[in-house]
């Protein structure tokens, strides 16, 4: 399971860039930091590399086992 906490998150989409899987994609949802974050439709592509938890400059992303 994916969880992006939304507070946290500036919407700089480094993780939609870096995933191997195209798990990520950008989207027009936005944050009360008028940005916008990114969403993740289909969970089940996640490999759970751990790379967007990784690289995520803010620690907004959290990828869990189910």
């Amino acid at each position: 399971m994916i969880y992006i906490n939304e507070d946290l998150c500036k919407g700089c989409n480094i993780c939609v860039e870096l995933c191997p899987v195209q798990t990520y994609q950008k989207s027009t949802k936005i944050n009360h930091k008028g940005v916008c974050v990114p969403e993740h439709p289909d969970d089940t592509k996640c490999v759970k590399c751990q790379l967007c938890t990784l690289s995520c400059p803010d620690q907004a992303l959290t990828v869990e086992d189910d």
